[in-house]
């Protein structure tokens, strides 16, 4: 299992499906697109359903577990691009199709991420 991390927030994938999800993201990111990307939960984290909005100015992180590219499937990655296209987001499903449980998700955000404030800025009124 490999993870992506972003902003704070660790959701885990098999390597062979985050390799094609890494390769729509990042599509989409060097576009300087923003979208959303949701997944169904596994069943040890509430059996839910998650989403994130991915933006092209916070860091994302992909970590595989195996040391080797996977073959890619060109027609699922045109599959999960048209699904990022789309005014639902990228949703993500197997290569099959199927939208079974397939992520964990590690750590939660603490806080949403915002930028900080220049060191001699006031501090902001409320």
């Amino acid at each position: 299992m490999g993870t992506l991390t972003y902003d704070g927030v660790i959701v885990e994938f098999d390597d062979r499906l985050l390799a094609h999800l890494q390769i729509v993201i990042v599509q989409k990111l060097r576009c300087g697109e923003s979208f959303l990307l949701s997944w169904k939960d596994a069943v040890s984290i509430g059996n839910g359903r998650s989403s994130v909005w991915l933006h092209p100015s916070i860091p994302l992180y992909f970590k595989f577990w195996g040391s080797r590219p996977p073959t890619i499937n060109r027609q699922w990655i045109a599959e999960l691009t048209a699904s990022a296209n789309s005014s639902h987001g990228l949703v993500v499903f197997g290569e099959d199709g199927s939208h079974q449980p397939t992520a964990g998700r590690g750590t939660e955000p603490t806080a949403p991420h915002t930028p900080a404030a220049p060191a001699d800025s006031p501090p902001p009124e409320h």
